[in-house]
């Protein structure tokens, strides 16, 4: 007895070389993708405004500008604590904007069991 699948399903070598394609047009467009989200800057401020971080979206710290005023040579404390909020909410702005883009091009697709797709 032979099981019959719904239109649609199945359809033999075609469609799994169509399937294949579209893979490997996806991997092309999310490796392009990538590159664009690595050249990328961005620029978060903190504590006010008074403590400026720019990151790339590799997550490489390119500069941290803080403001005269909040240097407070008997605070330091608060200072490095507004930096390191900076820095967080630079690397929170970069994964936020990758995993946005990304799921334009994957539709919020996420197949792990496909080897070197994800």
């Amino acid at each position: 007895m032979k099981a019959k699948l719904p239109k649609g399903m199945g359809g033999g070598p075609a469609n799994m070389q169509s399937m294949i394609k579209q893979a490997q047009k996806m991997q092309e467009d999310m490796a392009a993708l990538q590159e664009e989200l690595d050249a990328r800057e961005y620029e978060v401020k903190a504590g006010g405004g008074v403590v400026t971080v720019k990151i790339n979206g590799k997550l490489e710290v390119l500069s941290i500008d803080v403001a005269p005023e909040v240097v407070d040579p008997d605070d330091i404390e608060t200072m490095t604590d507004i930096i390191v909020a900076a820095v967080n909410e630079a690397i929170k702005k970069v994964n936020e904007t990758n995993s946005e883009e990304m799921g334009k091009i994957t539709g919020g697709l996420n197949v792990p069991g496909i080897p070197g797709l994800f």
